[in-house]
């Protein structure tokens, strides 16, 4: 039995065999597998098979890291066990069936509002530079004070700070028809509807300044400015009810008599009974919202500080985004964002404390980036990948997440936005809050990093997991140290020595293969290249979607129907993969133009690939390009990179890579 046949056996062995696989495939770097039993998988078995560089559960799929080329290799001999595989979309689809109702619910919410987040962060970050600039202090250091402020810069800033809540129910409705396969220009007018200037404003309603209008003496109509739940329903309703439309009307007239019919009953059913119907829902969530903030003595700080990242394993926690919306939308404020962003900081310094104690180089290079990650306001590589795996981490970190959470409701603290937290999120506590802020932060991360350090974390863990698998550390050999990979670009040499070719017999310099701006790789919005298990390199953030040969030498892969990545090999013999876009292999090749074939030859600066960026930002995918070198290449010791800068494609040395001492 071949060494990838042995692999093949043991994964399906470590995930409760063949009866328990529902559906697998795979995409450039990983297996993406349905089960129909998560209980029976062993994912620690799984992390110490040889081969396998990471696994991790992520939208309903048991994703297993091999790397680019091995992966290829373990499914085929998957597929020989007598299991049969499946396209990655069809995957995809059956994880969104994954969990019960509500958990499909909350999902499903979460496409809804993803899309539209990163406007309210801006309005947030806006409030706060408001907040900033007309704090009496800080005018004083110009010799000004408020009544110094001109009127028309203030309607500027209020431009700012209240068009998105304003005409909130245009961006819902039209993320909702999105998601739900209408029309979405459609969605934005029914949106549009909903806050025209003729109904009555609802903040005025609200404040007593005008009235209801009474259709039918009893069903009270206003304009919903800052409302989400009848957007929702709105477009929810909409969406399918322009796809019943549009297979029963004639083409002929489908232009005309759809739109006509959608617009004229949804907007009908929104204004007299989706509209004061979801209305009266959503104040009931608000009040219950404020309920819990309330409670006496930072009583709701201890619990939502403590349960926050419980949600988040759960999966549901995209519920948070509708409540911070509609605490903003009523209040101008966002109590929850301080209290959850201590939490996400404890994990962060939980997940520190055992990458600083560890002494496994493979445990340190997994917790050290992924501890940093939280600190940026993604705690999950460090909750999956570290904290939960030792529990007790996880376990310390709940513990600093409720202290911090107990002093941030304590002290009253609210943003002025949402959805950015720990380091970002300073700049929604501009407004002389700044100081408590980072003090909550600080005495959470400390808690969860003593209680780790001392009671959490012990390296027999580890020596007790990897027992046994003396195999797993012969690979790991193989594999490029993190610690190797520098942003110090002191000793990289001038495009004109000599670029791509050995230097010394061991030195190869490569340019960026696509124009844009150079980032780390644990920027990527993907934990199997933020984490490293692929390999070593950098990302881009293209500026063009063209991909060119930063070498001469030959494609050796080419993903054919996704068109995504390519693999392309140097004379010395290392790799080199380039994987346009995150999750891009969902395109099936839709949005790709490919210039040559696996096994071509290729010439330094020829063009490769051409990629639509828009046609990837609109299906909702990062066009940020991880390139990199394969983990397991023998000959590389040592990597330098040159990220942060903004450089065009065969034109500055990126990559500089040091081989080992060996004869060509």
């Amino acid at each position: 039995m071949s060494e990838n046949q042995e692999i093949a056996k043991q994964v399906i062995e470590a995930i409760g065999g063949k009866e328990n696989v529902a559906s697998f495939a795979h995409c450039a770097t990983r297996l993406r597998i349905m089960v129909h039993d998560k209980e029976l998988i062993d994912q620690t078995r799984v992390e110490n098979i040889d081969k396998v560089k990471g696994a991790f559960f992520n939208s309903g799929q048991f994703q297993i890291i091999f790397g680019t080329g091995t992966v290829n290799r373990i499914f085929d001999e998957v597929e020989k066990l007598g299991i049969k595989g499946t396209t990655k979309e069809e995957v995809k689809s059956q994880g969104k069936k994954e969990g019960n109702v509500f958990q499909r619910a909350i999902r499903t919410f979460g496409d809804v509002f993803v899309p539209i987040i990163p406007v309210l962060v801006a309005t947030g970050l806006f409030m706060g530079l408001r907040g900033l600039l007309t704090q009496e202090q800080v005018l004083a250091l110009f010799g000004i004070t408020a009544a110094d402020i001109s009127p028309n810069f203030l309607l500027f800033t209020e431009v700012l700070t209240d068009t998105a809540f304003a005409f909130l129910p245009a961006l819902v409705a039209w993320s909702a028809f999105r998601v739900f396969g209408g029309s979405p220009v459609l969605g934005i007018v029914l949106g549009l509807m909903l806050v025209n200037p003729a109904l009555p404003n609802a903040y005025s309603v609200a404040n007593g300044s005008e009235e209801a209008l009474y259709m039918f003496g009893f069903i009270p109509i206003v304009g919903y400015q800052g409302s989400v739940l009848p957007a929702f329903f709105v477009g929810f309703l909409g969406a399918k009810f322009e796809k019943f439309l549009r297979k029963r009307v004639p083409e002929s007239i489908d232009l005309i008599v759809t739109p006509f019919i959608t617009l004229l009953v949804i907007i009908t059913l929104g204004l007299f009974a989706i509209g004061p119907v979801f209305h009266t829902v959503e104040d009931w969530v608000l009040h219950g919202t404020m309920f819990l903030l309330d409670l006496p003595l930072g009583i709701s700080g201890l619990i939502i500080g403590f349960f926050n990242q419980i949600i988040v394993v759960t999966g549901v926690h995209h519920i948070f985004n509708f409540l911070e919306i509609q605490l903003l939308e009523k209040t101008g404020s966002n109590p929850f964002n301080a209290i959850i962003t201590c939490s996400m900081a404890a994990q962060g310094a939980a997940c520190l404390a055992v990458g600083l104690k560890t002494k496994n180089a493979k445990l340190k290079a997994l917790a050290l980036p992924s501890s940093f990650s939280s600190f940026l306001g993604i705690s999950e590589p460090a909750i999956f990948g570290v904290n939960l795996r030792y529990m007790k981490p996880f376990v310390m970190a709940l513990i600093g997440g409720a202290v911090g959470g107990f002093m941030a409701s304590i002290f009253g603290l609210a943003g002025t936005g949402m959805a950015i937290t720990v380091i970002p999120g300073t700049l929604l506590y501009l407004n002389d809050q700044l100081f408590l802020y980072i003090l909550c932060n600080v005495v959470a991360m400390a808690i969860a990093f003593i209680l780790t350090w001392m009671f959490g974390y012990k390296d027999d863990k580890i020596e007790a997991i990897s027992e046994g698998v003396q195999s797993k550390e012969r690979v790991q050999k193989t594999t490029m140290s993190s610690s190797v990979i520098t942003s110090d670009t002191s000793n990289i040499p001038s495009r004109s020595e000599n670029t791509a070719q050995k230097e010394d017999g061991y030195t190869l310099k490569f340019p960026s293969p696509i124009t844009g701006k150079t980032i780390p790789l644990e920027s990527v919005p993907d934990p199997a290249f933020a984490e490293k298990h692929m390999g070593e390199g950098y990302a881009i953030e293209p500026a063009e979607g063209k991909v060119y040969a930063p070498f001469d030498g030959v494609v050796a892969h080419l993903m054919n129907k996704s068109k995504h990545a390519l693999i392309l090999e140097h004379e010395s013999g290392v790799q080199l993969l380039i994987h346009v876009g995150i999750d891009t292999v969902s395109l099936k090749g839709s949005g790709f133009t490919t210039h040559v074939q696996t096994g071509d030859s290729i010439k330094e600066g020829q063009l490769l690939l051409e990629f639509d960026m828009d046609y990837i930002s609109e299906a909702g995918l990062s066009t940020i390009t991880p390139v990199l070198i394969p983990s397991g290449i023998e000959e590389v010791a040592a990597m330098n990179v040159n990220t942060g800068i903004q450089t065009t494609a065969n034109k500055d040395e990126i990559m500089v890579v040091q081989m080992n001492s060996k004869e060509k």
